[in-house]
């Protein structure tokens, strides 16, 4: 770890303190040449897959924006912050638990559409009748009775 004041490469820890319920370490540094002392955090690098959409453009995964479709989707509905913040987790977790770099946006749709379903169905509907652009009045019906 490179000083911040001159840049010296050697430092020497000089105190070590697990914070945030053990996500982040906060360690105590002095420099070895100037003799000043800086503090740095150390936490661990989550890599999310990134998603294709329908077009073959990539882009990193955005927790914002399942999170604002599941929040229009639960527009007027009992479902509190604290349910949809854990259904993004979860779904945070499952994409990285399935170890692809990459993943279809349609993949995260589904994923999204199974969290509403477990917490409000009819935001479960509401979202998958926009999100599957529904033909007909049967396969809306069909999407209702599998619930």
């Amino acid at each position: 770890m490179h000083c911040p004041f001159c840049d010296h490469a050697e430092t020497q820890v000089v105190e070590t303190r697990e914070s945030d319920e053990g996500g982040v370490v906060r360690r105590r540094r002095r420099c070895l040449h100037c003799e000043k002392r800086f503090t740095t955090y150390e936490r661990a690098e989550i890599v999310l897959p990134a998603v294709v959409k329908k077009d073959g453009s990539r882009a990193d995964f955005d927790p914002a924006k399942p999170r604002a479709s599941m929040l229009l989707a639960l527009r007027k509905r009992p479902v509190s912050v604290e349910q949809v913040d854990a259904a993004i987790e979860r779904i945070q977790t499952k994409l990285l638990a399935s170890g692809a770099r990459e993943v279809p946006s349609a993949r995260v749709g589904e994923l999204v559409m199974r969290e509403l379903k477990r917490i409000d169905k009819v935001a479960y509907v509401r979202f998958a009748s926009v999100y599957r652009s529904f033909e007909d009045v049967d396969e809306f019906r069909q999407l209702i009775s599998g619930i």
